[in-house]
């Protein structure tokens, strides 16, 4: 963090003996944010350089992936500078939808009180009150570690400027048909009561129960939820199992229901796995969903937003967790069960923000028609107008954008950005523009956007789109994006998609660095039920910002996951002493910053010559992002 020292101001041996990180390098931050070093200048005619920031959340603090993430920028940022150029680092902070609005209501319950107590308005605005008063530590975090962004620029993504950029964006997709609204099943959460996206689910193998139900003399199935067979609409097998085939177009009777179901021959069931026939629940699984549209199966709920079962006789009225037990009850009365094997150890998603087992649902919700925009986003890569690095990556980036469903944006939140939809009485559907009004006597539709809408956007909203700025002009694309592998998909795809979408072709980066995750000295994952969890704010306490981001640093090769220690940041803090030491020698002997002689001795060549030889090295190994290279360079 020696950036902007000036070493005519410290060429008396007045330089303390003892260097204390604490107080250095939060003086020197203090002053080079004061002078503005870190500004950047749209107007000037150095050749740019710009980084934006992947935005944390405005509920979140410093861990340690944010502080490699971080370390890692901040290097390029320092160096683009050192090299002449206009460097832009831009930071910002995410609303965070679902994670902020469930603070805010904690806070109520504590006082006895529910959203709905408030109403919308009311709730919306003390949670830009919570923002204000508690929101956004991690900023301040960052300045502990040392981030040199440009603060002037620092953008949230619920500012005006760019929620007008959601708004203008999604008029402009739902002009184009790329933005519809319809039925499908969709990850839900029964006590948060919205849709989640994939990334908002946490998948664990759990301990259930897998009970083998018997439909007919011929058929057996095995499920994890017993309870969602009320909703059974088929059986369904391989159209070339020889045990079924004389079976597909017959019906069997649904046990304890009542209703005759068809069978159905379909090629996504596996003849291999199980007994080779599976129930068919179309309103609770994602497979069955889309077997029963082949097959214009009708879709049966069996549950409420809540996941209380509705409309089944004795069942109803029971949560899921207790209708399951109940049911398996009622078929074991009726000699209907097969097998039972518990614990069974299975794959469940919970809601990442409560842990709620999440829910399978069948719901109306809005989804982006993403077909055509990840193929540009493939092509983008494809041909090279963005880079992935490192390059064998990009199979996985490849792997996602040729594949991709169409993405569920609404949220049944009410803090975010608003669906731009207004419904009129006669069920009139209207997409309203940011400078557009709705019809007088217009509904708004009650739900918001998926933050990963508005975090899609980051590299343009925050530059000024939709207007045709002078940053925009200037900084975009953007130089370089630096994430970790594990958003790959859920975030640099989607702002593969919406810059190229909204930029006329034009990628939002040049390359995307990725990064791994950060893991003990023994390559283990962090958690804290391992107890190994490293606190960056604690390092950087006990051993300085510059010893903790040189850690993460000497570890950090493309791609990979980067293994630390507190011994390795105690040896770094050496480094860095030892740095201070010889600088604080130097100038008690005279050195201070000036031209080189005229007449150099053969030592000064040599210096000079090893010192050329280690800059080459270094500029070859931040061409490439190896920067644990370059930090070895530096420290052997």
């Amino acid at each position: 963090m020696a950036e902007g020292l000036n070493l005519t101001t410290v060429t008396t041996p007045e330089l303390p003996t003892q260097y204390t990180p604490a107080d250095v390098e939060a003086r020197s931050y203090e002053r080079w944010v004061a002078e503005g070093y870190f500004g950047a200048d749209s107007g000037s005619s150095r050749e740019p350089y710009s980084i934006v920031l992947p935005p944390p959340n405005v509920t979140g603090v410093l861990h340690i992936g944010h502080a490699l993430d971080h370390s890692i920028q901040d290097t390029l940022a320092r160096r683009a500078r050192m090299q002449g150029k206009e460097t832009l680092w831009l930071p910002g902070m995410d609303h965070a939808g679902i994670a902020t609005q469930n603070v805010v209501e904690r806070q109520l319950a504590a006082e006895g009180l529910s959203r709905h107590d408030l109403g919308r308005e009311a709730f919306v605005a003390k949670v830009w009150e919570w923002k204000a008063e508690s929101g956004g530590r991690i900023l301040g975090q960052m300045r502990k570690l040392g981030d040199s962004v440009d603060w002037s620029r620092e953008r949230f993504t619920m500012d005006e400027g760019l929620s007008r950029a959601v708004q203008t964006v999604f008029k402009k997709l739902f002009d184009d048909g790329l933005i519809y609204r319809a039925e499908r099943i969709i990850n839900w959460c029964p006590r948060c009561q919205t849709a989640l996206s994939d990334i908002e689910v946490e998948h664990s193998d759990d301990e259930g129960e897998l009970v083998s139900i018997r439909y007919s003399d011929e058929i057996v199935v095995a499920t994890t939820r017993a309870e969602t067979m009320l909703g059974d609409t088929a059986v369904a097998v391989h159209p070339d199992d020889p045990r079924y085939q004389h079976l597909i177009g017959t019906e069997v009777r649904l046990p304890l229901t009542g209703r005759s179901i068809p069978v159905v021959g379909d090629e996504h069931v596996d003849p291999a796995f199980g007994t080779g026939a599976v129930k068919v629940t179309p309103a609770h699984d994602p497979n069955d969903f889309e077997i029963g549209r082949r097959h214009s199966l009708p879709s049966l709920t069996v549950m409420d937003e809540r996941g209380v079962i509705i409309a089944h006789g004795p069942f109803q009225g029971l949560d899921r967790f207790e209708a399951r037990p109940a049911v398996v009850a009622a078929l074991r009365a009726e000699g209907l069960i097969v097998a039972e094997k518990r614990p069974y150890l299975h794959s469940v998603g919970h809601c990442s923000r409560c842990k709620t087992v999440v829910e399978p649902r069948l719901s109306l919700q809005w989804f982006v028609r993403v077909g055509p925009l990840a193929k540009e986003a493939g092509d983008a890569v494809r041909d090279g107008r963005t880079r992935i690095h490192p390059p064998e990556l990009a199979k996985r980036y490849f792997d996602w954008v040729d594949d991709m469903h169409d993405w569920c944006i609404s949220r049944q939140l009410w803090w975010g950005h608003r669906i731009p939809v207004w419904y009129g009485p006669a069920g009139e559907v209207v997409c309203v523009g940011p400078d557009e009004q709705p019809p007088h006597g217009y509904v708004q539709d009650p739900d918001v956007l998926d933050t990963w809408f508005s975090s899609g956007l980051w590299p343009i909203s925050t530059l000024g789109w939709p207007d045709d700025t002078e940053e925009l002009k200037r900084f975009y694309p953007t130089s370089v994006l630096v994430t970790g592998y594990d958003i790959l998909f859920f975030w640099v795809v989607r702002m593969m998609m919406f810059g190229l979408y909204a930029m006329d072709g034009k990628p939002p980066f040049h390359v995307v660095a990725l990064h791994g995750m950060v893991r003990d000295q023994y390559g283990k994952k962090m958690s804290k039920s391992f107890g190994n969890v490293v606190d960056p704010l604690d390092w950087i306490e006990r051993f300085g910002a510059d010893a903790t981001r040189f850690t993460l640093l000497r570890g950090a090769n493309p791609g990979a996951d980067v293994a630390i220690s507190e011994e390795w940041a105690a040896g770094s803090r050496n480094f860095v002493n030892k740095i201070w030491n010889a600088t604080r020698f130097a100038l008690m002997n005279g050195a201070s910053v000036g031209e080189l002689p005229a007449d150099l001795t053969a030592a000064d060549r040599w210096i000079l010559s090893r010192l050329q030889t280690v800059v080459a090295a270094a500029d070859e190994g931040f061409a490439e992002f190896e920067f644990a290279k370059v930090s070895d360079l530096l420290y052997h």
